[in-house]
């Protein structure tokens, strides 16, 4: 559908979070702040596992992947909001509605297949070790991601098309801080049906399929480690997925918490505050759960680290000499 078509209106109101005035510099701080963290936690995980060729497998191949889109998956949403608060305007137009659902959508499915095929990862390096490299070869690891980006493009592009169909009532002010494709089905006038049926399949096949295949490969994870026979070998198998099980329980406890508190609240506002959590506050905290728990990634954040810190004083000693 063309954009005069839209009976009438090209824009919509994003609400945010409150439409108190005394609150919006301290939502501003908070949010700028977790964003800043965000990116940049994500982005040390990335330089680290690129310059260290020890972290040249398969997990941090993932993880890597991981971290980037984590990063645009946050930068989707946020810099929109922290610019709607800092100009005091709450305006979006339908293109860019549009556009910020697609990307939302299409990081939130690469989330859901990455963490899919890290806990396959995990699965062989546990049940399979001595297939392991050559199952988890360079080729598969490449494929899966490609094949994720695919899946997850074609998914938001059909879930933003099937909203293009929509027309929308005189009242188009959206009571969250981003445009959720679930706010943007209640905001039409439109026989939604058809959109309903999309949007739960679509989460059914990205959010209740992988999630499926997550629990399986833990099944097995968990089979194989009790038949380990020694407590320090159980203890160790299980240190290699505890990073891993612990960013797939915040991201869907938080998102299944948020859609199933939202189907018993009538509060949108509530339901947007609840969507801070896997939006926001879990790609802000899986770099520090990669990093605290793993030797190989904090050995490489202190090399990177230690790099940058012994370059700086040599720039500085020849700037001093010119």
């Amino acid at each position: 559908m063309e954009l005069g078509n839209l009976t009438g209106f090209s824009e919509f109101l994003l609400l945010g979070l409150s439409e108190e005035p005394e609150l919006q510099p301290l939502i501003f701080g908070l949010f700028l702040s977790m964003y800043l963290i965000t990116v940049l936690g994500n982005l040390l995980i990335v330089l680290a596992v690129s310059s260290d060729s020890h972290l040249h497998m398969p997990m941090y191949f993932f993880l890597t992947n991981l971290s980037l889109v984590d990063i645009c998956f946050t930068s989707t949403t946020v810099p929109k909001m922290l610019w709607n608060i800092q100009t005091q305007k709450k305006v979006i137009t339908y293109a860019g509605c549009i556009t910020q659902m697609y990307f939302f959508l299409l990081f939130a499915g690469l989330d859901n297949f990455l963490l899919t095929v890290m806990a396959y990862d995990r699965f062989v390096a546990i049940c399979h070790p001595l297939h392991y490299t050559v199952i988890m070869n360079p080729q598969l690891c490449k494929l899966v991601v490609l094949v994720s980006w695919i899946m997850s493009v074609l998914h938001s592009l059909l879930q933003c098309l099937v909203v293009l169909g929509l027309s929308f009532c005189p009242d188009l002010e959206i009571p969250h801080f981003f445009c959720e494709i679930k706010q943007m089905v209640l905001l039409s006038c439109s026989d939604t049906f058809i959109n309903n049926m999309v949007m739960y399949f679509g989460a059914g096949l990205l959010g209740g399929g992988p999630f499926v295949c997550i629990l399986y490969s833990y099944s097995k994870i968990v089979f194989s480690i009790c038949r380990i026979p020694t407590a320090q070998g159980k203890y160790k198998a299980f240190c290699t997925c505890a990073s891993h099980l612990s960013v797939v329980s915040l991201f869907y406890g938080t998102s299944l918490g948020v859609y199933l508190s939202s189907g018993v609240t009538q509060s949108s506002y509530s339901s947007a505050t609840a969507s801070v959590m896997y939006t926001v506050v879990t790609p802000m905290l899986n770099p520090f759960i990669y990093s605290l728990r793993n030797k190989d990634i904090k050995r490489a954040l202190k090399k990177l680290l230690g790099m940058a810190a012994i370059k700086e004083p040599i720039f500085v000693g020849l700037k001093t000499c010119t």
